[in-house]
């Protein structure tokens, strides 16, 4: 991926998409997901990886359940990662992370992942440039050894929201009692380091893309879950996954 720069990138879903006839098209592609994820399960040769990036409030956590909440429990394994406790701050920066790379016939979802470590320790800076560049070496080197030898297969979406939806969000969620319990005051401080966190995105993007990220538009929660479904669907069809027969 060459350098991008958000302010150039939609939050918003192209005009020529209708909004209902786009949840129809999810609906579809969300019953064809359940049996590709049965066939990657049965067939256990393959893993999906799914990384999901994004400000506070761009809408992770309905993504995943929105998404993946239909397919079988069984096969699908999410891990959200939050501040590292002191034992994981006492290893190395992925040690966390690799315990729950996917095995074979199942699909991990990151709700946040290592990216953390050269986003927030960045912003902050927790992180200088000379440690976040050896960060992305060995980033890269880690999804390089889940690809080439577990085959597996990562997705890795930026869920782009303005600063506008987000800070709509974020009231919403001192006025909506069903939101309440996500509120954090500290979210309405890390929105004020908005354009340090897009610089450590844009060279996060530049450094580390093999797999290419998807930059997911998410101010419309139902073209955000379109095009991670779309992008799902369109890698599990790609594998072209048979049922194993009678085992003998």
């Amino acid at each position: 991926m060459s350098n991008i720069s958000f302010n150039k990138i939609s939050t918003k879903a192209p005009k020529s998409f209708d909004k209902e006839k786009t949840k129809a098209k999810t609906v579809k592609l969300l019953q064809e997901l359940d049996e590709l994820q049965n066939v990657l399960f049965a067939e256990n040769k393959h893993s999906v990886l799914v990384v999901i990036q994004g400000m506070d409030a761009s809408g992770k956590d309905g993504a995943i359940k929105n998404v993946f909440g239909t397919l079988n429990p069984q096969g699908v394994l999410v891990k959200s990662f939050k501040a590292p406790t002191a034992e994981e701050l006492s290893h190395d920066f992925l040690w966390r992370v690799q315990q729950h790379s996917p095995a074979k016939g199942m699909i991990q979802i990151f709700n946040r992942s290592h990216y953390e470590d050269i986003l927030i320790t960045r912003v902050h800076k927790w992180c200088d440039d000379k440690t976040a560049k050896l960060r992305m070496k060995a980033i890269n080197d880690f999804e390089d050894v889940l690809q080439t030898h577990n085959n597996t297969h990562i997705l890795k979406f930026y869920l782009h929201v303005s600063p506008e939806e987000q800070a709509e969000r974020l009231t919403e969620r001192i006025k909506d009692k069903k939101k309440q319990w996500k509120y954090n005051a500290k979210d309405f401080d890390e929105s004020k380091l908005w354009k340090e966190y897009m610089n450590a995105y844009e060279d996060a993007f530049k450094n580390c893309n093999k797999p290419e990220w998807i930059i997911t538009p998410a101010d419309q929660n139902w073209y955000k879950e379109y095009i991670i479904a779309s992008e799902l669907h369109k890698l599990l069809t790609s594998l072209k996954m048979q049922y194993p027969g009678i085992k003998k």
